[in-house]
């Protein structure tokens, strides 16, 4: 992690904030430089932050069942930016929406007992991929 951003947002009217804030803890501990935006983000301010930010990566944290509908819209909103940043969602997310998610470009999906080395590892994977494809 060579000054690897990211930022992580909750997006929509979903007020709970600790697994956002212990995920955040866990990327910064592995040297990630890490951007919180608050509770009760919309998809445009998430866009507009993650570009305005310069980051590598935006995690969003759903537990409020409206991930279908708020986290492509976040891949989108950035897309509009004229920029492609990879977007993982965490939280709660069955099983069946998973593939559904990634189809709308969600670049990966951790669900609830993931571990911090998962997080770690996913984010590290999903950059990796990310620049592998953008050169």
């Amino acid at each position: 992690m060579s000054g690897e951003r990211v930022l992580v947002a909750k997006v929509g009217l979903d007020g709970h904030d600790r697994g956002v804030k212990v995920v955040a803890r866990i990327l910064r501990d592995a040297g990630y430089e890490v951007v919180y935006t608050g509770l009760f983000q919309t998809p445009d301010t998430v866009a507009a932050a993650a570009v305005d930010e310069d980051v590598d990566l935006i995690g969003l944290s759903m537990l409020s069942g409206a991930h279908m509908t708020l986290a492509p819209l976040v891949v989108q909103k950035v897309r509009e930016r004229g920029v492609d940043i990879p977007v993982i969602v965490g939280g709660i997310v069955p099983d069946p929406d998973v593939p559904v998610l990634q189809e709308a470009g969600v670049a990966a999906v951790l669900t609830p007992g993931a571990t911090a080395e998962q997080v770690v590892d996913t984010v590290a994977r999903v950059i990796e991929q990310h620049r592998a494809e953008s050169s």
